[in-house]
């Protein structure tokens, strides 16, 4: 692996699929890691008809490996709103009206 290529990492969704992400950025705090993602494409095309929406996920406390969704809406809204900041220099997001 290209010791400055991208991140890419695989997960399985919820059908067993398994779906490759690039690993934009980690927060960890005190006693949690979270993780944003956006799906990689080999393929320019597919790329271009991605809709660009980050995925944010929590790494699980008991397994590195694992990542799982964030249920609590607060936790993913603080969440959401740091990992905007901090990648707002590299991408342009677009207010969702929230």
């Amino acid at each position: 692996m290209d010791e400055f290529g991208p991140d890419i990492i695989s997960v399985l969704d919820d059908d067993g699929k398994e779906q490759e992400f690039e690993v934009l950025d980690r927060i960890d705090t005190d006693d949690k890691s979270y993780v944003a993602l956006i799906p990689h494409y080999e393929n320019e095309a597919d790329l271009l008809q991605d809709d660009g929406e980050l995925i944010i996920l929590r790494v699980s406390p008991d397994d590195d490996m694992l990542l799982e969704p964030i249920e609590d809406e607060d936790e993913f809204d603080e969440i959401g709103r740091q990992f905007e900041e901090r990648l707002s220099e590299l991408y342009d997001f677009e207010d969702d009206g929230e």
